[in-house]
């Protein structure tokens, strides 16, 4: 039997992952409300309707947006949960993974932080509010687990941590470029320092 012919490679998921992109910076710039199919097309440098062939409406782009950061950023951390590591460790895994993800969908966290409230009502995108459940479960489970066994101090007010720990890490979105002058990575290290042993001198 002669040898099966590769299947034909096509530029279509590169385009589509790039119009996503832009998407997701018009959005980030100017808001969901305020962003039109022609506003996107128009910094894609293409008409409206061409913008239709690879999707349907501005909504369907923006679920693949939210959809593809999530599932990112539980892929990262399910890959430490799944490692098992001391509490702190753990601490430390899930804030670097997330300045990674900062790194790599820095504009759909911005959507994320700024469409959030009004988009988890609608059933399309109630995946987002299942996320901030399993978010929450996640690290408040990290810290009490800390506390625990005293990794961790005990006189914590354990949810005012993880509200603390949660916003200090994503806000970074509002600020962070990619390619400048720090790398996720050490940006994650030196918030671990300040977090976990503080800004004081230590006598």
């Amino acid at each position: 039997m002669p040898p099966k012919k590769k299947p034909q490679v096509t530029a279509a998921p590169a385009r589509r992952r790039e119009l996503l992109d832009t998407a997701a910076e018009v959005f980030a710039e100017q808001g969901y409300n305020a962003t039109t199919v022609r506003k996107i097309a128009d910094h894609a440098g293409m008409l409206a309707g061409s913008l239709y062939y690879h999707f349907d409406s501005k909504e369907s782009m923006l679920e693949e947006i939210l959809r593809t950061f999530m599932d990112e950023l539980w892929d990262g951390y399910d890959t430490v949960l799944e490692a098992e590591l001391g509490p702190r460790e753990t601490l430390e895994a899930l804030v670097t993974e997330s300045f990674r993800e900062i790194d790599r969908h820095r504009a759909a966290v911005a959507i994320y932080q700024r469409e959030s409230k009004h988009l988890v009502a609608q059933e399309r995108f109630a995946f987002l509010a299942e996320s901030q459940r399993k978010f929450e479960k996640t690290w408040l489970a990290t810290l009490e687990r800390g506390v625990a066994g005293e990794v961790f101090r005990d006189d914590l007010d354990i949810r005012l941590t993880y509200r603390f720990v949660r916003d200090t890490v994503w806000v970074a979105a509002s600020w962070y470029r990619p390619g400048g002058q720090h790398s996720p990575e050490e940006i994650a290290r030196q918030y671990l320092s300040m977090v976990l042993d503080g800004i004081a001198v230590r006598t």
